[in-house]
């Protein structure tokens, strides 16, 4: 086994001297990277990124809501995200006499912060390989038992790197009193919501300003009104001198999902099968949500979470299926196949043993999807799990269903799910015998939809009762449900390719890979552990004789904005400020005009679960918030593409022009150093 771990360190040693902007490094490692990125302009050591012995750039940066991420920008633990990463926050403390959402929210001190129940933020401890620890017997279950015993508030998990090939141990600091300090109105956060979602030029300024809180011993504690602003090992500088073309840039965070390695198989069944029956689902939902939410502002704000939670991946996989078939990566993948097998013709097993695991569980995997997209997506179910919990006691019975139904609406509820009993019943092939006798009682999946909410008991909070939820007729409809989960836990994965009858062949086929191609930067896929990734501000070739910019500025909202439109229509305070240049401190001369700088781009490879993290110059100093990719990147979770893959990123000085001239909250910007 150590032989074995040996060479494959020598194969990652060798990988990552290979010259690419593209890749997620684990910042334990950076250190194999610091001479390229030196070259590019980076101008701190790797122990500036990362280190156990002193403070370092990784205790400024957490994992935020547990999917995505933000940064300490202060010596008061004030938190940096986006908007839509503090969205359900937000969103749980609005209601239609206090609508944050519509509104934006700010603390003017410390006393009118609003504590978030629920949200928690993680700040790593460190991270430590522990593949011979498991290979000599130990269990991930002991190794994060004595891990979480050494700090008060430690939380820890063991994850796989290169399809198991690796494993390493996280300690994290967990922190559960954290509150909202500020969040600009939607029509900032969220400006041109769907419409402009994933798309380049942008006028989003998407973040939110949260703050952490600890114990008099500066610890992890549940929240209390003793409570005290936490005191991190570091926080971000902030620069205010902005950015031009070619500029380094580096992003540090939590990135969540890509499928580097993956084979033509699981990129036929992406851009085939899969992305193409989520995006018809979800396009359903979004339709029937959406007529509902113009109709009430009361279901407006019930569902924006939802809905915005709904229609984030939806445009993205379309944006993926796009890239996929643009760039040819199925021929690619084909062909780079191709080329192995025959250098290789002793390995070549392993991809014949990839393709028939594929064929064996693809039916299983495509049910999962198939039910996470549509059954499990009819709400009024969970009262009965409720109902049914043997953890909560019948006070927190009754409170966890308060806090259900405040966000809910049966006649929404009710449509959905005639639509998605319907896609389910004729999609799916894991459907239970319990579930088909209902649909045939009531001839067919409608019928039985609109009986079953004429005949629940549930569809108000007046009409919970905690026995008789027990046996209503959603209780008997949870139960149909429950053979379908019970069939599809095999199949619960991040992705196709980690279900393990899939995965114990991808860890030599990734193993043979690196021993065979030695020009290929190889770094283990994104599974929301810190990682660093950089690269530099760069405009791009959106189409033949079409030139991108990496800026856009205030001009490009205003010419947007437009009060009959909820998503486009501005706060007045912006257009007082665009009509008299009152920018402040924050004006610059830009494109030959007097302006304030918005977003821009880079070519730092990210995605989701970057939503939130620091973008940082060659000084590792803050100059911005990422909050997205352009729709010709989505497919960079499979397929980077330097020449057109960028991430999109909110300005810090727009971050600062919003708190201060829309917000007011100059307070703020003086705790920052500013």
């Amino acid at each position: 086994m150590k032989r074995t771990l040996l060479l494959f360190a020598l194969l990652l040693a060798t990988t990552f001297s290979a010259v690419a902007d593209k890749g997620m490094w684990l910042p334990s490692l950076i250190s194999s990277r610091i001479k390229d990125m030196k070259s590019k302009g980076f101008k701190l050591s790797a122990e500036d990124i990362y280190s156990v012995n002193q403070a370092s750039l990784k205790d400024a940066v957490v994992l935020f809501d547990g999917g995505c991420t933000g940064e300490i920008v202060s010596e008061k633990g004030l938190l940096l995200t986006n908007h839509h990463c503090g969205y359900d926050a937000i969103q749980a403390l609005s209601s239609v006499d206090h609508d944050y959402l519509t509104n934006g929210f700010w603390a003017m001190n410390h006393d009118e912060e609003l504590y978030c129940p629920g949200l928690k933020v993680h700040i790593l401890v460190r991270m430590e390989e522990v593949t011979e620890r498991i290979a000599a017997g130990e269990t991930k279950e002991q190794i994060i038992a004595k891990a979480e015993a050494e700090g008060i508030g430690y939380r820890a998990k063991v994850e796989s790197m290169y399809y198991g090939n690796m494993a390493y141990l996280f300690i994290y600091r967990e922190f559960s009193d954290v509150r909202l300090v500020g969040a600009p109105p939607t029509t900032i956060g969220k400006f041109g919501a769907d419409n402009d979602n994933w798309i380049w030029p942008r006028h989003t300024g998407d973040f939110s300003v949260f703050r952490i809180y600890a114990n008099e011993n500066n610890e992890p504690a549940e929240y209390s009104a003793s409570n005290k602003p936490y005191t991190p090992a570091r926080h971000f500088q902030i620069s205010t001198k902005g950015i031009k073309e070619g500029d380094f840039t580096m992003i540090y965070g939590f990135p969540g999902n890509t499928q580097e390695y993956i084979t033509s198989d699981a990129v036929k069944y992406i851009s085939e099968l899969s992305d193409p029956l989520k995006i018809h689902f979800r396009t359903e939902r979004l339709d029937i949500i959406g007529a509902a939410q113009a109709q009430s502002p009361k279901t407006r704000i019930q569902y924006a979470a939802k809905q915005a939670n709904i229609a984030n991946a939806w445009k993205k996989w379309q944006g993926e299926v796009k890239g996929i078939n643009r760039l040819g990566t199925y021929n690619k993948k084909l062909a780079y196949e191709a080329k192995f097998r025959k250098e290789n013709p002793e390995k070549a097993y392993l991809l014949d043993s990839l393709k028939a695991a594929y064929e064996r569980n693809m039916e299983g995997y495509f049910n999962y999807e198939l039910y996470s997209e549509t059954l499990r997506g009819i709400e009024l179910q969970q009262v009965v799990a409720i109902a049914k919990s043997e953890k909560l006691s019948d006070e927190q019975k009754q409170a966890a269903a308060e806090l259900f139904y405040k966000d809910f609406d049966v006649n929404v509820d009710r449509q959905l799910a005639v639509a998605m009993l319907k896609e389910y019943e004729k999609y799916g092939t894991f459907i239970s015998e319990e579930l088909k006798a209902l649909f045939a009682q009531h001839g067919g999946a409608e019928g039985y939809a609109n009986w079953l909410y004429d005949n629940t008991s549930l569809s108000t909070l007046e009409g919970f009762n905690i026995e008789s939820a027990k046996s209503d007729a959603m209780a008997e409809f949870a139960a149909a449900v429950a053979p379908i989960q019970q069939r599809i836990k095999a199949y619960t994965y991040r992705n196709f390719s980690n279900i393990p009858d899939i995965e114990r062949w991808f860890r030599p086929y990734v193993k043979a890979l690196m021993e065979w191609d030695k020009k290929r930067a190889f770094f283990p896929d994104a599974n929301l552990t810190l990682r660093v990734a950089y690269g530099k501000v760069a405009g791009y070739e959106y189409a033949d004789g079409e030139w991108h910019l990496p800026q856009t500025t205030l001009e490009g909202i205003i010419a947007k904005d437009n009060p009959e439109i909820y998503d486009y229509n501005v706060p007045q305070a912006l257009r007082d400020a665009y009509a008299t240049k009152d920018y402040g401190r924050w004006g610059v001369e830009m494109y030959g005009k007097y302006t304030v700088p918005v977003c821009f781009i880079a070519t730092n490879h990210t995605t989701g679960g970057n939503s939130g993290s620091p973008v940082l110059n060659n000084k590792g100093e803050l100059i911005g918030v990422n909050f997205d990719r352009t729709w010709l990147s989505t497919m960079s979770d499979i397929e980077f593409d330097e020449t057109l893959c960028r991430n999109i990123i909110c300005d810090i000085r727009y971050v600062l022009f919003v708190v201060d001239k829309v917000g007011g909250a100059g307070w703020l910007i003086e705790e920052m150093g500013l």
